[in-house]
């Protein structure tokens, strides 16, 4: 007996030394580990890298742009469901637990024990709260000093922060594959929801994806996916967090994902989307644009960049079909599966309906072709096929470039295609805009390239901005970055610094040719009107813009001094600095039609000084407005109380007044003039009042026109990226024009016909239309409305000099001096 109590005591000695020795052992273990723990207090400042999302005018989505696809979501905005979900997949015991589920534990080392020897990884056993602790304090490391210090993080985790903020941490920061980060991001990148919209079995197949989602891929890993998902669900309803009917419903849910694109959401909007981005990154640098999570609201109207977008390709389109067929992409050989090969070809993704084709087989009277096929979200070529028809209707155009049969409209469809070329193709249409059930019309890129731009000419809010045919194609944006000869579309601007300075509308500059010495042995320069040969002589200054006279233009810039057209230049914008040469006044220098529209802007506008913007207000992530455009004090916009019959707001608008409004009002009738009876008449088509000047360049390597309404400005450029004659005849008239008049047929269609307004002070005075003298009684056709300031008039009758002989030239004596210039009451 005395034997068996002393070996007890041994036994008990023994073990209170083991347990003191594993106390020890334990204390010294979390010591070691705890001196080198991160500082977890971090968390509660933790911003997370989050896009920043660019939304149009309207609040449609534009563009995101970040580095890791991330939406920032309160926990308060989580629906129950979610959570409740990645509850039920990764940590059940979430709210009861202090940080380690001990349960949890011990059914991972069950498993452990069973599985050791087989290769597998160990199955985890980490709670919400431990993976908090790893993804942002530790590695991903696996190791039992990795699991010690995530367990001990956990625990101090929670006694800092509250369960609601764990898990809103955890759910923002877990990587859900396809580049999507947190809860919010992963609902738009595989379902196009938001997170309120998740059906039980979408927001299950999101909770499945925390521990391997490329694992869980929904198009390689089908299978895999859809079982890890329904054990989510029958998880959901083990815990008593759905009912029995909904998960039934749930598990036979196919698993259906849209692939959300990470580029422009808005069709046509490329070029915008881009210069934002660019802007964006100008003002506040890369980290703020892909980390920073701005929430970004632009001028773009998508109903007005759609109609931009389409009248500016149809204009590209139109040119290019005139110029006749350059042939096909490429050639594939169309043997065995056509639509593999077709699929390696890189195809322009916005320049719908258009679709890469390759025929099939050829006669006479049409083709056969075959369709790209898509691709499915994991990157195979979809089986799909889809074939069509092309007819000799849906390619008459297509006269070819060279050979023996270069020029003439083709007689058969096997003249112009083959098989194995790889074309563009896009449904036949007829006239009445029905579309021909299986046929197609042939297409092909056009060469030629452009640039559009509508402004709102009291903000300087850009509406619409096209800067080429595909952004895909070419991400140059010709609206912003291509500097080209404006021609005579910058005469306005002439014309408006004399009428600013003591010229009026009437008065007559002669036409007539003009002789230049430009001095230091460079010889004489002797401009001459586009209509080679053909002058008018004594024109008034409203004629002369309306025929677009060279000659007139540069005894006008002579008159009044190119230093004072340089300084109005640069008060419009136009150019930072204009050289003295009188070829500059007929738009010799390089401009943008961003910087054109703007300059036409302050003429729609009354003179005020307008800045472009592509953005109205930028938010940060908390929502506060870091910048907004619109700079007008709104007195009495506030209204503490609501309504008690406080007078109306009042905008104060303390905007440079750059143009007196008065000569704004003359020089916008004078451009009136342009579209009713000048090079511009195309645009009468309109039907509603249009102001606006063409513009040509020397050998017609670029066209334009900019034009407005008293609230639309737009500007169209056609020209090729490497400059070369577009053809005889190629003008801002018959070119640029056009496309501008079904821009603003489109734009205006709902709008009523609003004349331009007459600000105070000018008078209308009836004169002749040819002289610009005072008409008589009794004069009606020749005669039209003219505009004056006060201490002007039109003139009674001219005492004039130095006029023109019978064949168009002026003496000597007069040319090329201010004496080609007529006032009332005489010569100067």
């Amino acid at each position: 007996m005395r034997l068996l109590v002393r070996f007890m005591g041994f036994l008990f000695a023994a073990g209170t030394v083991v347990f003191l020795v594993g106390v020890a052992g334990v204390a010294g273990a979390i010591w070691h580990f705890s001196k080198d723990l991160p500082d977890y207090s971090q968390l509660q400042d933790y911003e997370p890298p989050v896009m920043t999302r660019v939304h149009a005018s309207d609040g449609s989505l534009l563009g995101e742009y970040s580095k890791e696809r991330r939406l920032y979501l309160p926990i308060q905005a989580v629906p129950k469901l979610v959570i409740n979900a990645f509850l039920a997949a990764e940590d059940k015991n979430f709210y009861e637990h202090g940080g380690i589920d001990f349960s949890g534990m011990a059914r991972a080392a069950i498993l452990y024990a069973q599985n050791y020897g087989s290769g597998r990884r160990p199955q985890g056993a980490s709670t919400i709260t431990q993976q908090v602790a790893k993804n942002f304090l530790l590695t991903n490391e696996v190791s039992f000093a990795r699991k010690i210090k995530e367990a001990l993080l956990a625990m101090r985790i929670e006694r800092a922060y509250s369960k609601d903020r764990i898990l809103e941490l955890y759910l923002n920061e877990i990587y859900l594959g396809l580049g999507a980060y947190g809860v919010a991001a992963a609902s738009l990148v595989y379902f196009d929801k938001s997170v309120n919209e998740l059906t039980v079995a979408e927001a299950a197949y999101l909770a499945s994806l925390p521990k391997a989602p490329a694992a869980l891929h929904p198009v390689r890993n089908r299978d895999r996916a859809i079982e890890r998902r329904n054990y989510v669900i029958d998880r959901l309803l083990e815990n008593g967090w759905i009912k029995q009917a909904d998960a039934d419903k749930a598990r036979k849910d196919p698993l259906i994902v849209t692939n959300r694109s990470n580029g422009s959401h808005t069709f046509a909007g490329e070029y915008f989307a881009e210069e934002v981005r660019r802007d964006i990154f100008e003002r506040y640098g890369e980290k703020k644009l892909y980390e920073g999570g701005l929430s970004v609201r632009t001028t773009l109207d998508p109903k007005i960049q759609v109609m931009a977008r389409k009248t500016m390709a149809a204009g590209l389109v139109n040119y290019d079909e005139g110029q006749g067929w350059r042939g096909p992409i490429t050639k594939l050989d169309v043997s065995g599966d056509w639509g593999v090969k077709l699929a390696e070809v890189k195809s322009l993704s916005d320049i719908s309906p258009w679709r890469l084709a390759v025929v099939l087989e050829t006669s006479d009277q049409s083709a056969r072709i075959g369709f790209q096929p898509g691709r499915e979200l994991g990157g195979a070529v979809s089986k799909q096929r889809q074939t069509g028809l092309i007819t000799l209707d849906g390619m008459r155009w297509a006269r070819p470039t060279s050979g023996a049969a270069r020029g003439r409209t083709p007689t058969a469809v096997s003249q112009v295609l083959s098989p194995g070329d790889v074309i563009y193709a896009d449904p036949l249409v007829t006239k009445e805009g029905t579309a021909v059930e299986g046929q197609y019309r042939l297409r092909q890129l056009p060469e030629i390239s452009g640039a559009m731009v509508a402004m709102d000419p009291w903000t300087g809010r850009v509406l619409a901005m096209v800067g080429g045919f595909s952004f895909d194609q070419s991400q140059f944006n010709r609206a912003t970055q291509a500097y080209r000869q404006p021609g005579s579309s910058f005469k306005p601007i002439v014309y408006s610094t004399a009428l600013d300075n003591g010229y009026t509308p009437s008065t007559v500059v002669v036409d007539a040719p003009i002789e230049i010495d430009q001095g230091q042995g460079a010889g004489v320069w002797r401009p001459e009107n586009y209509s080679t040969g053909k002058y008018y002589g004594p024109t008034t200054l409203r004629n002369a813009l309306a025929r677009s006279l060279n000659t007139v233009t540069v005894r006008l810039a002579q008159d009044i001094g190119m230093p004072l057209i340089g300084e109005y230049a640069k008060r419009f914008g136009v150019y930072d600095e204009l050289p003295n040469y009188l070829s500059y006044a007929l738009g010799a220098g390089e401009t943008t039609v961003m910087r054109m529209v703007t300059a036409y802007s302050m003429f729609a506008n009354g003179g005020r000084r307008v800045k472009p913007t592509l953005i109205d207000r930028i938010q940060d992530r908390y929502g506060h407005t870091i910048y907004r455009h619109d700079q007008r004090e709104c007195r009495g916009c506030d209204a503490p109380g609501g309504w008690k019959n406080q007078a109306e707001p009042q905008l104060i608008d303390r905007r440079e007044q750059v143009l007196d409004p008065m000569t704004a009002y003359q020089i916008t009738s004078m451009m009136e003039g342009v579209v009713q009876y000048g090079t511009a008449t195309a645009v009468k088509e309109v039907g509603k009042p249009i102001a606006g000047k063409t513009g040509t360049t020397n050998d017609e390597k670029d066209v334009w026109f900019i034009g407005f309404s008293p609230d639309l400005v737009v500007g169209v450029y056609l020209g090729y990226d490497k400059p070369r004659n577009l053809g005889r005849k190629a003008t801002g008239g018959a070119l640029a024009a056009p496309v501008a008049r079904d821009f603003l047929k489109l734009a205006l269609a709902e709008k009523p016909a609003t004349p331009f307004k007459i600000p105070a002070g000018i008078k209308l005075v009836r004169v002749d239309s040819k002289s610009g003298m005072r008409a008589g009684p009794g004069e009606g056709g020749r005669t039209i409305l003219e505009a004056f300031k006060p201490g002007t008039a039109p003139p009674d009758s001219y005492s004039a000099i130095g006029v023109a002989d019978a064949e168009g030239r002026l003496p000597p004596a007069v040319a090329p001096d201010a004496g080609a210039i007529m006032r009332p009451g005489g010569l100067y």
